[in-house]
């Protein structure tokens, strides 16, 4: 450890201390980046079938009110019963894995969308993504 302080350290140190400004907090929300429209949407507990045909009209729904982005949360598939079922895909029957996956191969939804991407630690992590839409 060294402690000895530059001279200029201890004078950048005590200009530092001795200033009134204060220092942004970059954790409050307004210092966030945020999308305007933004829409949240959980599919605990959906079905394969039920997620399909809920995320295409959420999507569709959404491109008409001009949202402009969708934070899709999943799950990260610890708790599937695919699991238990050998003849069930472990990583396509997982919503995680199968709504994204749908949504690429369906070129109508696709259209209305700019970017599908990974969440951010606080809007879910690995259990959630984004989707960017495109301007109606």
């Amino acid at each position: 450890m060294i402690t000895k302080i530059s001279k200029k350290d201890q004078k950048d140190w005590e200009d530092f201390l001795t200033k009134k400004d204060s220092l942004p907090n970059k954790d409050l929300p307004s210092y966030k980046k945020k999308i305007k429209n933004t829409k949240y949407f959980d599919f605990h507990g959906f079905s394969l079938d039920e997620a399909n045909k809920t995320i295409n009209k959420l999507i569709k729904d959404s491109y008409k009110n001009e949202v402009r982005k969708l934070v899709i949360v999943t799950g990260k598939g610890i708790h599937s019963d695919n699991e238990k079922n050998p003849y069930a895909s472990k990583d396509f029957g997982i919503l995680k894995y199968s709504i994204p996956e749908y949504i690429k191969n369906t070129p109508e939804l696709m259209k209305l969308i700019n970017e599908i991407k990974g969440a951010d630690i606080e809007d879910g992590g690995g259990g959630a993504f984004y989707i960017f839409l495109k301007k109606n």
